[in-house]
C-alpha cells in the first residue's frame, strides 16, 4: 500500500510523508553520519570559508568561533531535535498541520520549500564554477555579480540542476547513499586543498592569512559573528525542526549526533581550507582575486578539486531539493512526491542561474533562518510544554481550524522584528538576531494561545 500521492511512483520508495515513520524503516546512526558529513562538506564551504576573509575575521576570534558555535549547533540536534523527531516521527510538515491549520502551512510550506531552493540553488552555483574552468567562454562569476554571466554559464548550471533533481527524485535512502560514498573523499580534498596552498603563501603567519580587515566594503565581524553564524547559520533545520524530516528516521538518540560530523569536518576545517585558498588569491593578486570556487581550488590542487567542488554542491544539494519537494507536497497533498520533487528542482535550477545567492550567502543563510526556525519554537512549546501551560496541544486538528491565528502571529510578528532590528541596529550579520527571534516566538504563542488559542482537551 502508498501513500496519497504516491499512486504513479514506484510503490518501493515510501517516504511515510503522512503518517508515522514505522519501526522497520527506522535507521541506525551509519544512515546518519555520511549523510551530514556530506550535507555540511559541501560546496558552499567554498563560499563561505572566503567570505570570513573578506569580512576582517581575525585568527583567534575564526578558531574559537567555530569550535564554539559548532558545539552549540550540534547540541541543539542532539537534544533539541532529535528528540522531538523521535517522539513525533511526522515530516514537520505534518506536524505544523496539527497546529497550524490547513491554510497556514500551506503559506509556511511555500516560504520553506522556496528558500531551500534558493539554498540548493546556491550549491548549483558553485557547482558550476568548477565545471565551467575548462572552458574559457564561461565568465566566472565574482562578489559584485548578481545576473547569470552569461549563455555558456547559464547551460552548465541547467544540466547541473536536472542531474542534481534526478538523485533527489529517488528518496531519502539513496540521497543518504550518496553522502555516504562522497563524503570520505570529499572531506580529505578538502583537507589537500589547505595543505597544497599554504607553501604558496608569501607569508603564513595566522595574521596576514586573516588580518582582521575587512575587504570590499563589508562589515567587520568577530568572535560574536562567527560563533552566532556557525550556530545558526542551519537554525532552520535545527532549531526550526526542519530536520525532523530525516530524524524521524532515527532509531535511537544516538542518532542526534551525527550533525558533529558536518559541523567539524565541514563548518570547521573545509571554512578554515577555503579561507586559505582565498588568502592564497589575495595576496597574489590583491582586488583582482577571484572568489570562484572552481578557479581557486584548480590553482591549489588541479583536477580533483575541481570533482570535489562539483560533488561537495552535489551531496549538498539533492537533500536540500528533497526536503524542498516534501515541502510543495505538504502545499498540494494530491500530487505526488515525484512531482513535488521536480517542480523544487526547476525553482533551485533557477536560483543556480543568479549567483547573488552564493554570494550573499552570509546574509541569505542568516535572513533565512531568521524566518524559517520561529516555527520550531511553536512547536517545542506544542509537544513539551503545552499540557503543563493548559493550552492546547494539536489545537487546529483538535478544534477543526484551517487557520491558527496565534500560531501566524507567533511566527511572523518576532521575525519581522527580528529583521527589522537587524538593520535598525546596523548588525553585520542577520544571525545575531536568530535566538531572539525564536525565544520571542515561542512565548509570544504561549500567550496568544491562552488568549485567543482554543480550549485544551478535558482529560
Amino acid at each position: 500500500m502508498t501513500d496519497a500521492g504516491h499512486d504513479t511512483e514506484d510503490p518501493s520508495v515510501n517516504e511515510y510523508e503522512n503518517e508515522r515513520v514505522p519501526d522497520k524503516a527506522l535507521k541506525g546512526p551509519s544512515s546518519f553520519w555520511g549523510m551530514y558529513a556530506g550535507e555540511h562538506t559541501a560546496g558552499t564551504e567554498f563560499m563561505i570559508g572566503p567570505l570570513f576573509v573578506a569580512y576582517g575575521v581575525g585568527a583567534g576570534d575564526l578558531i574559537l568561533g567555530l569550535l564554539l558555535g559548532n558545539l552549540a549547533a550540534v547540541l541543539t540536534w542532539r537534544y533539541l531535535t532529535t528528540p522531538v523527531s523521535m517522539k513525533l516521527r511526522f515530516t514537520l510538515y505534518h506536524k505544523l498541520e496539527k497546529i497550524c491549520g490547513r491554510k497556514l502551512v500551506t503559506i509556511y510550506n511555500f516560504a520553506n520549500g522556496l528558500l531551500f531552493c534558493f539554498l540548493a540553488g546556491a550549491m548549483v552555483t558553485v557547482s558550476a564554477t568548477a565545471v565551467g574552468v575548462p572552458f574559457p567562454e564561461v565568465r566566472m562569476p565574482g562578489f559584485s555579480d548578481m545576473m547569470p554571466t552569461g549563455f555558456a554559464w547559464s547551460a552548465i548550471v541547467v544540466l547541473l540542476g536536472v542531474a542534481m533533481t534526478a538523485v533527489a527524485l529517488k528518496g531519502y535512502s539513496v540521497v543518504a547513499r550518496v553522502a555516504n560514498y562522497a563524503a570520505p573523499w570529499m572531506f580529505l580534498v578538502f583537507a589537500a586543498c589547505a595543505i597544497a596552498t599554504i607553501p604558496k603563501l608569501s607569508s603564513t603567519e595566522l595574521s596576514h592569512i586573516w588580518t582582521g580587515v575587512p575587504q570590499n566594503g563589508n562589515p567587520k565581524i568577530g568572535f560574536w559573528g562567527v560563533f552566532f553564524f556557525a550556530w545558526f547559520c542551519n537554525a532552520a533545520v535545527h532549531m526550526g525542526m526542519s530536520d525532523m524530516t530525516v530524524l524521524r528516521y532515527a532509531k535511537k538518540p544516538s542518532c542526534g549526533w551525527a550533525p558533529a560530523a558536518g559541523m567539524y569536518l565541514g563548518h570547521c576545517v573545509a571554512w578554515i581550507a577555503a579561507s586559505l585558498l582565498f588568502a592564497y588569491q589575495v595576496q597574489q593578486f590583491g582586488e583582482k582575486a577571484s572568489v570562484a570556487p572552481g578557479p581557486i581550488v584548480d590553482d591549489a590542487v588541479g583536477l580533483t578539486g575541481l570533482i570535489c567542488v562539483v560533488i561537495a554542491g552535489w551531496t549538498t544539494a539533492n537533500p536540500t531539493i528533497y526536503r524542498a519537494g516534501l515541502a510543495f507536497q505538504g502545499m498540494v497533498p494530491s500530487i505526488s512526491r515525484n512531482t513535488a520533487t521536480i517542480i523544487a528542482g526547476l525553482v533551485c535550477t533557477i536560483a543556480g542561474l543568479f549567483p547573488a545567492f552564493a554570494m550573499k550567502l552570509l546574509d541569505f543563510v542568516g535572513i533565512y533562518g531568521m524566518v524559517l526556525a520561529p516555527v520550531g519554537a511553536i512547536i517545542v512549546v506544542d509537544v513539551y510544554l503545552a499540557d503543563k501551560l493548559g493550552i492546547a496541544r494539536d489545537p487546529a486538528e483538535r478544534s477543526g481550524s484551517s487557520f491558527n491565528l496565534a500560531a501566524l502571529l507567533a511566527w511572523i510578528v518576532p521575525a519581522a522584528i527580528g529583521y527589522w532590528s537587524v538593520g535598525f541596529f546596523k548588525m553585520p550579520l542577520p544571525t545575531y538576531a536568530t535566538l531572539p527571534v525564536w525565544l520571542g516566538s515561542g512565548v509570544l504563542y504561549v500567550i496568544l494561545s491562552k488568549l485567543i488559542g482554543p480550549k485544551p482537551a478535558r482529560a
